[in-house]
């Protein structure tokens, strides 16, 4: 079965479940998009590899990618292959010795490791013909004009990080706190208004 590869695009804020994200998956050959709900900590564990921030300790999926370096085992892909009654379905790939490992996982887990690996990610066509959203060139465009330099997760936050009353520098010192304390999410929040205001 042919495989499609797709590129993370970002996570938004579920429309329609409290608490939740949408992991959006977009096809690297066309105007298909993947959206996948993600509670929150799934959603900072992804957005930690995408805004490149290093925790203070490694998380779950650091470590995963540790004991990979360790023992030698080369993750070569994951492929999101399966979806049962809007349950996304995935494997991580992977080599060691000439043998190939296929493991199961969550589809968030899977994609949380390929982007510390830098590895593809890909799925099949029925699945982004069945849960796949169109996007029409027009949005195809703007996205990409507004692509650069966006954040993870697309809102700001709704705290003091947010008043224009707060300085820069006190801004990069609530980064380096949230940091300490492993709140990436609050962290991602923060530094997306740091480059919010430094693009002025």
């Amino acid at each position: 079965m042919e495989k499609i590869e797709l590129k993370v695009v970002g996570l938004s804020y579920s429309q329609t479940q409290t608490g939740a994200y949408a992991l959006i998956l977009k096809e690297s050959k066309g105007n298909r998009r993947l959206p996948i709900i993600i509670g929150g900590a799934e959603a900072q564990a992804i957005a930690i590899p995408l805004e490149k921030m290093t925790p203070s300790r490694p998380l779950t999926h650091d470590l995963f990618k540790s004991f990979l370096d360790s023992f030698d085992i080369a993750l070569k892909e994951v492929v999101i292959y399966n979806l049962v009654e809007g349950i996304f379905f995935a494997k991580v790939i992977c080599s060691q010795n000439g043998n190939t490992l296929e493991i199961d996982a969550r589809s968030s887990d899977a994609v949380a490791i390929a982007l510390r690996c830098e590895k593809p990610i890909y799925t099949h066509d029925f699945i982004l013909g069945s849960a796949g959203i169109v996007i029409d060139e027009d949005e195809e465009k703007a996205d990409a004009a507004s692509e650069e330099g966006t954040s993870a997760i697309t809102e700001v936050p709704a705290d003091s990080a947010a008043s224009d009353s707060v300085s820069v520098a006190d801004l990069e010192d609530q980064l380096n706190a949230a940091l300490q304390k492993e709140e990436y999410e609050k962290a991602s929040k923060i530094r997306d208004e740091i480059n919010r205001r430094r693009k002025k």
